[in-house]
């Protein structure tokens, strides 16, 4: 019987993945200026998580979706949310109203902060499993959603009509909610289908 891959070598595998990623995004992103926006809250995390990875681990689960989330982000910002090709052709193939990656981002949003904020409340605090943390873990989500819509609000008032490929609406006066919505989602659904995985993996850990 094989051993079981070591999990500082996943760890370590998502890192170069995510950096690869990251390379590709930066070569002749569509704006440059939007790129820099959408990519900047994966890179800005990539040296926290760098430091934080001896005084406080997470689960590979964790990690793993730390990474595809940096991946959304990173493909979001080199073709512009709006932009990319395969939701273009989903867009036209299904006769749909608009590209929907930046619904996939959204939910993406609430999906992977819902498990690192789990993991930290059940790791750091006195919180068990139970009501209170499902809710407490999906408010942590929404409150990252709507500071979020905030930031991109006052980005749009700082530069103005060129933050028009940042916010995304693509026209929609309901984006902001819609996405706030997709956030909510991405957190219930995690917490539905992911938590007895997530509980394995702690177990296993502790």
């Amino acid at each position: 019987m094989t051993s079981p891959v070591p999990a500082r070598r996943i760890h370590l595998a998502l890192f170069a993945g995510v950096a690869a990623v990251f390379v590709w995004s930066a070569m002749g992103p569509r704006e440059l200026h939007t790129w820099f926006l959408e990519v900047f809250p994966a890179a800005a995390a990539a040296p926290v998580l760098v430091w934080m990875y001896r005084r406080f681990r997470f689960s590979t689960l964790v990690y793993t979706l730390i990474a595809i989330h940096a991946a959304i982000l990173m493909v979001g910002g080199h073709y512009t949310y709006a932009e990319v090709p395969l939701f273009n052709w989903l867009r036209d193939a299904w006769g749909l109203d608009r590209n929907y990656y930046d619904r996939v981002g959204h939910f993406a949003q609430g999906f992977i902060p819902a498990m690192i904020a789990r993991e930290v409340l059940l790791r750091k605090t006195a919180l068990s499993r139970g009501k209170m943390l499902v809710f407490l873990v999906v408010c942590i989500c929404m409150a990252i959603s709507a500071w979020y819509e905030i930031l991109e609000f006052a980005i749009a008032k700082i530069i103005g009509d060129s933050a028009e490929n940042f916010l995304g609406t693509q026209g929609d006066p309901w984006d902001t909610q819609w996405d706030m919505t997709f956030a909510w989602a991405g957190s219930a659904a995690a917490l539905a289908l992911l938590s007895r995985w997530h509980d394995r993996q702690l177990n296993d850990a502790s």
